[in-house]
């Protein structure tokens, strides 16, 4: 759980100092999408590393939203740390020429998610920075990410926190009303909500998510069923790959 914003602020910002100076590397590389989980993680390593050593990577595609771009250029001009933006399109597209190509928005939005973690990981072995990922506990637990995409990285300051304490801290930090009041969505196709696709409200999920936690996993309401079955179906995400051959 969380504990008061400003000692939540300083304990992540401890970890992230900690993290890049035992690892030797000169920073961190972030991909900014415009929403507030990743705004929260941009804000905080330049509050802990200087804004010298955070880079920050736009990579809309075609579906990408207006507001989320100009959302994340904004941020990164208040933080003043350099950025780039990249359309991840013309990789994206390249993927047509596959046979039997299916257009799909689960599949493309799969192919997006790891093309914009190739591209990140690129700029920081080029760069030699840290993959800094923007993924929250709630989401982890959900398995709501995509495996060796989103849920990729070499350090993730906010896993520990859910959706719901992501917003507290959002606000805490002052990161814009225009990011945080915007409906959580992945971008990964057209009018995509992260709360329909999940079909509950992130205020449910989480309470859910706690109540499992405290009574051992055993559900006793209908959105704990659910999130149970989510939890329990995506738990190969949360796990490195295992050969049942062997002995781990």
């Amino acid at each position: 759980m969380m504990c008061e914003p400003n000692c939540e602020k300083e304990r992540i910002e401890q970890m992230i100092r900690g993290t890049l100076w035992s690892s030797g590397y000169k920073g961190v590389v972030i991909g900014v999408s415009g929403g507030v989980d990743s705004a929260v993680v941009v804000s905080l390593c330049t509050s802990a590393l200087g804004k010298d050593h955070v880079i920050g990577l736009l990579l809309p595609s075609l579906i990408s939203r207006t507001v989320d771009i100009t959302d994340a250029q904004n941020l990164c001009n208040h933080l003043s740390i350099q950025y780039h933006l990249i359309s991840i399109q013309p990789f994206l597209d390249t993927y047509k020429n596959l046979p039997g190509f299916t257009q799909d928005q689960y599949l493309l939005g799969n192919i997006m998610a790891r093309l914009r973690m190739t591209i990140l990981y690129y700029y920081a072995n080029r760069e030699n920075l840290l993959v800094c990922g923007t993924s929250n506990r709630s989401e982890y637990m959900l398995g709501y990410c995509t495996k060796f995409g989103d849920n990729a990285a070499d350090i993730q300051p906010i896993l520990h926190l859910y959706k719901t304490e992501v917003y507290k801290l959002a606000s805490y930090l002052g990161i814009p009303e225009t990011i945080i009041k915007k409906t959580p969505s992945a971008g990964l196709w057209t009018e995509q909500s992260d709360e329909d696709e999940i079909g509950l409200p992130y205020s449910d999920i989480d309470c859910a998510l706690q109540a499992l936690e405290k009574n051992g996993w055993n559900a006793s309401t209908p959105a704990e069923k659910i999130i149970l079955n989510l939890v329990k179906q995506n738990q190969h995400k949360r796990m490195p790959p295992v050969n049942m051959l062997g002995k781990y």
